[in-house]
């Protein structure tokens, strides 16, 4: 009797607290259950609603494909070149004693920028010059004194040979004196020197770069099939990080020698460069300005969505309905539909790029928020969301 009603005991221990589990997973998966009606009402209800009035309009930037004349021109990769540029270097030896100018500073024809010492030359030159001043009143003397046949030809002969001996030295000394001070041979900036103060050199040594970068010269190599088209006197643009905005300069020289192995000839322009922006060596993307101009139908760059299987752009074009009427929104726009069309452009020229073929003069496309559009997708039409656009951008607006 006691293990009975042990074992009912244990039972209904067991059953409560089935219940109250049950209970508690009611109170929460009740609440759970319905806010999840609810939300998936709520989509039913939204989906009702898209299917009734259609997806919401997108708003989108257009422009218009349109003829227009661009300049014809010829582009090639170009490294400039100084217009003079040297490299100093020793033509004596001797000890560094002076470095009056700084790296990269501007100078002019015959500023001193190294001196040697020439301690030594300076002593013997004062010993030779005195010396020469001497053998000049001695030499004057036996002059007047050969004319009035007062002594022989042998030693009038001796006073004009120490003469002419003391005057070479003069100048040899002057020479060798002229070479330890080194100056600048034409108007130019130095570079970085590869001397210093204290340092002894030996014939040859290099000393400090001078170059002269304004103007300064462009060079590029041409196709034997364009050189037909290249004249001295041409106007050329050159392109390039370090610049706001192209420079333009002009054709100066073409080599009269095609290369044999590239079949390429070197052309030469000349840039002005008062600011210093371009130095040698530097690479550049030129432009060969050509007499006739290209006819072209432009669009701008971003209207184009690049894709493995080709070019395309979305044309914009009035929404009708089955009777014709151009349908608008509640709001009395006029709603436009985005047609996928695949064209096959051209030349990029700043901001724009040339369409070949698959658009007509006077289509309309999207410039502006093309990446989210579907074929045959609903837009309005927000010009204001076009940026501005340039055939020649600057960094600040392209």
């Amino acid at each position: 009797m006691e293990k009975r009603d042990s074992w009912m005991q244990s039972l209904i221990v067991v059953v409560t607290g089935l219940v109250i589990v049950v209970v508690g997973l009611l109170a929460v998966l009740v609440p759970i259950a319905y806010i999840k009606l609810d939300q998936f009402s709520g989509l039913m209800a939204f989906g009702k609603k898209i299917k009734e009035d259609g997806p919401k309009p997108l708003p989108v930037a257009t422009a218009i494909a349109s003829n227009e004349q661009w300049e014809n021109m010829l582009e090639f990769p170009g490294t400039l070149r100084a217009t003079q540029g040297v490299t100093l270097t020793a033509e004596m030896p001797g000890r560094v004693v002076n470095i009056p100018v700084e790296n990269g500073a501007e100078v002019k024809k015959g500023d001193i920028l190294i001196e040697l010492d020439t301690t030594q030359e300076r002593a013997d030159l004062d010993a030779v010059e005195a010396n020469l001043k001497l053998a000049k009143i001695n030499f004057d003397r036996m002059s007047d004194l050969m004319q009035k046949r007062v002594i022989s030809q042998s030693e009038f002969d001796s006073a004009t040979a120490l003469y002419t001996q003391l005057t070479a030295q003069q100048a040899t000394l002057k020479a060798v004196i002229a070479k330890k001070i080194i100056c600048a041979p034409f108007n130019g900036r130095v570079g970085i020197r590869h001397i210093n103060l204290g340092q002894t050199l030996r014939v040859g040594d290099e000393l400090i770069p001078l170059y002269t970068d304004d103007p300064i010269f462009v060079e590029f190599s041409v196709p034997q099939r364009l050189i037909g088209e290249i004249e001295v006197g041409q106007k050329l643009r050159l392109r390039t990080n370090g610049a706001e905005k192209p420079v333009e300069g002009t054709i100066t020289a073409i080599n009269p020698v095609t290369d044999d192995a590239t079949r390429t000839t070197v052309v030469q322009g000349t840039i002005r460069n008062p600011d210093g922006i371009f130095s040698a060596g530097q690479f550049v993307q030129v432009d060969v300005i050509l007499p006739s101009k290209l006819n072209v139908l432009a669009i701008p760059a971003t209207s184009v969505l690049k894709a493995t299987y080709g070019d395309s752009v979305f044309v914009v074009e009035p929404k009708k309905d089955e009777d014709g009427n151009i349908v608008k929104d509640a709001n009395d726009n006029e709603l436009f539909v985005a047609r996928q069309q695949i064209v096959e452009c051209g030349i990029r020229r700043g901001d724009y790029i040339t369409v070949i073929q698959g658009l007509e003069a006077g289509a309309r496309v999207v410039s502006a928020g093309a990446f989210k559009l579907t074929n045959g997708a609903t837009v309005t039409i927000n010009d204001e969301m076009q940026p501005e656009t340039s055939l020649n951008p600057t960094p600040d607006n392209s």
